[in-house]
């Protein structure tokens, strides 16, 4: 996945680096590479589990504010 930027007619330097910096962080190599650099051990299933529910509380929480916006 490489990512190229060619000069375009009259354009400066600093425009070239800005064009492909822009490129580079859209393809989103960078952050698929520092996720790479570091070792993530697996969450255990209870971690996974209590996780899940918080996640589910903050989701019912916030589909009830949804409907009753003065809560």
């Amino acid at each position: 996945m490489a990512i190229h930027a060619h000069k375009h007619g009259d354009e400066s330097n600093d425009r070239l680096q800005q064009r492909f910096k822009k490129q580079v962080q859209k393809s989103g190599i960078l952050k698929m590479l520092r996720e790479r650099g570091t070792h993530k051990r697996k969450l255990t299933r209870r971690l996974q589990r209590v996780r899940a529910l918080k996640r589910e509380g903050y989701r019912a929480a916030n589909k009830k504010k949804q409907f009753y916006s003065n809560m």
